[in-house]
């Protein structure tokens, strides 16, 4: 009997070090790897589609390349230095507030079989890679049919470095990121990617400037049908955009599941009722825009409300993004080309917003902030507010910047006025989007 109590005492400490070390989960890491795929095909294949079909017939091309190029140029940097900024930890507390530092440029420091929890530490920086690449290229679709490629490709490269990596590492970056510590809830993304991705097109299309003839010259889509099949694409990675932001097969993922599909079955009937009633003709277009819509308010809520929180944000988050494309982009003047600002931003910002708002109290999935440690709803909500107003704030200043540093460096902002009336897919590429 001595015996065994001296091994069983023996064992403890050795017993309760295994309960402490991440184990690797074999379903966790099969649903992050696919989640992985899902989101990377939202870009590449997804946007690049939704975006191309919207575009003029010779435009299309180079609106796919954009999209394409944004990818890989963005997932190269987020490598190469964008994930350290994100999700490294800074040798000073007043600098870990910002950016991550620099201690894991190239992955420097992490081994390949180190575990992010239950799966691999690889698989969460792809994961998180795929997410940097289409918040850049959501920007293409504001400045589509006239910025200079060379400067376009170089904006792409800064901007994920200057701009979105330091904005995740505020949100989702850890104890002592500014918004992290603040208690904002972003489940995924509505401030870091959509919020960020649509200013930030706003701001370079006000640079940028007007194509020529605009608003004056009609500027008809090349397909909506290669738009529709665009928004199927995205809904259906939106699934591993959401649902992965689990970051396990568990039981958020399934309400994220739920709460995306409610959200954005709900907007694309609110934006087809709207302009059948308003215009008088439910479009093709406008049932793929509200899904968008819907599916981009959800987003930072997705793992925190109840079906009939997702409801409410979905429907309304429909409305702002109609009044943005049909209202307000009239009244302002300005050419959002492909509306990133009306649909990303706005929507992305009444979704931060209504997470305050409609989060569940007794939801045992919230991260930590007021609405979690007291119940205080109110707290929530300017908490929020912060984080809407840090964020627009920082990518308002940033992009300015890394605009002007693109046109120095490939010196100019938009292709000349013969390029831009022949069409950028034969004066750019020497390629054709569709040879009938």
């Amino acid at each position: 009997m001595k015996r065994w109590l001296l091994i069983a005492l023996t064992l403890l400490p050795s017993l309760a070090l295994a309960e402490d070390t991440p184990t690797l989960d074999s379903g966790d890491t099969a649903w992050m790897m696919v989640s992985t795929a899902l989101v990377l095909l939202m870009t590449p294949a997804g946007l690049a589609l939704f975006y191309g079909g919207m575009t003029r017939s010779k435009n299309v091309l180079n609106t796919y390349v954009m999209v394409f190029l944004a990818f890989v140029i963005a997932f190269v940097m987020w490598i190469a230095v964008g994930y350290s900024i994100a999700f490294g930890t800074a040798e000073s507390a007043s600098v870990q507030t910002v950016i991550g530092g620099f201690s894991h440029v190239f992955l420097n420091g992490i081994a390949w079989n180190d575990l992010s929890g239950s799966y691999p530490i690889y698989v969460f920086i792809v994961f998180q890679g795929t997410f940097a690449a289409i918040t850049v290229a959501i920007v293409a679709g504001s400045v589509i049919e006239r910025i200079k490629f060379s400067t376009w490709v170089a904006f792409v490269a800064i901007w994920g470095v200057v701009v979105y990596a330091p904005i995740a590492h505020m949100v989702w970056g850890g104890d002592g990121a500014l918004l992290f510590d603040d208690g904002t809830l972003d489940f995924a993304g509505g401030t870091v990617v959509h919020m960020n991705g649509g200013l930030a097109g706003l701001v370079l299309a006000v640079l940028v400037g007007k194509r020529m003839g605009y608003p004056k010259t009609a500027m008809k889509p090349a397909s909506v049908i290669l738009t529709a099949i665009g928004a199927a694409l995205l809904w259906f990675g939106w699934y591993g955009f959401n649902g992965g932001s689990a970051f396990g097969a568990n039981e958020i993922a399934g309400l994220a599941y739920m709460t995306t599909t409610i959200s954005a079955s709900i907007a694309t009937i609110v934006w087809v009722a709207l302009e059948w009633f308003i215009y008088k003709k439910p479009t093709l277009l406008g049932a793929a825009t509200g899904a968008i819509a819907g599916l981009v308010a959800i987003t930072p809520a997705a793992g925190f409300v109840d079906v009939s929180g997702a409801f409410l944000i979905g429907a309304i988050g429909s409305v702002f993004a109609f009044y943005g494309v049909t209202v307000l982009k009239k009244k302002l003047g300005f050419d959002d080309s492909l509306d990133a600002f009306g649909v990303h931003f706005l929507a992305g910002l009444w979704g931060a917003l209504a997470t305050g708002f409609f989060a569940l109290k007794d939801n045992d999935l919230l991260w930590d902030g007021p609405l979690k440690e007291s119940g205080d709803r109110v707290g929530q909500i300017m908490v929020q507010l912060e984080s809407v107003l840090v964020v627009g704030a920082y990518t308002l200043v940033g992009t300015v910047i890394v605009y002007y540093i693109a046109v120095a460096l490939t010196g100019g902002k938009r292709v000349d006025k013969d390029d831009e009336q022949m069409g950028l897919d034969e004066s750019v590429h020497g390629e054709r989007g569709f040879n009938l």
